[in-house]
């Protein structure tokens, strides 16, 4: 036929646990033209032996040095999929909480944003206060409030901290601000009306 592949956009959802992205997700799925997949974290996390968990999904710390080494490997494989995906015609919305505070620097967000080079991809900073994050956690956990709860966790701080560094994004929302519906309509709104997505190719190049 020689008709050339129209790429599917690449949505990238990235923040601390509990901030709302995979909210945002559901919706872009939901309520978006075309079929869009889900290609986000927990979905690899669940493809994961349990022995290597929480494997692509380690957060911030430097805490397991056993299976540090494998989650650049995960991540390369996941970003491979959705580039492959993408190629396929097919649109792909990520959630992901991407971070460098491991025992010692991977460089995963730069290696990923080179894994997507020439498709188009839209990087989107998910934020939400501690204090929300903290609200939603003792909501999933059936917990009322105590006062050992108010302290904040060092986990959910360096999730905080870590996962937006070095803020380069083509968009941010608040989810304390914008419902999940909000949030997919901004997204939608800027995807139509904005000039190409820059964030990726600039992490490319970007050191922190």
């Amino acid at each position: 036929m020689g008709q050339t592949q129209e790429l599917g956009q690449i949505i990238i959802l990235n923040g601390a646990p509990r901030s709302g992205k995979s909210s945002i997700a559901a919706v872009i799925q939901e309520t978006f033209d075309g079929l869009w997949m889900n290609l986000g974290v927990d979905r690899f996390m669940q493809m994961t032996p349990a022995r290597y968990l929480p494997g692509i999904g380690l957060r911030p710390g430097g805490e397991r040095q056993d299976i540090e080494p494998f989650v650049p490997i995960l991540y390369s494989a996941m970003y491979e999929s959705i580039a492959a995906h993408s190629r396929l015609g097919l649109h792909v919305v990520v959630d992901v909480g991407h971070h460098d505070a491991y025992a010692i620097p991977r460089g995963i967000l730069a290696d990923s944003a080179r894994r997507l080079n020439g498709l188009p991809v839209f990087f989107v900073g998910v934020r939400c206060p501690i204090e929300m994050v903290m609200e939603r956690r003792q909501k999933t956990r059936g917990k009322v409030g105590s006062a050992a709860d108010s302290l904040m966790p060092l986990p959910v701080q360096l999730w905080q901290r870590e996962v937006h560094i070095p803020g380069i994004y083509d968009l941010e929302v608040d989810t304390s601000l914008l419902s999940p519906g909000a949030c997919a309509e901004v997204i939608r709104q800027h995807l139509a009306d904005s000039p190409a997505p820059s964030a990726f190719q600039r992490l490319v190049t970007h050191h922190t």
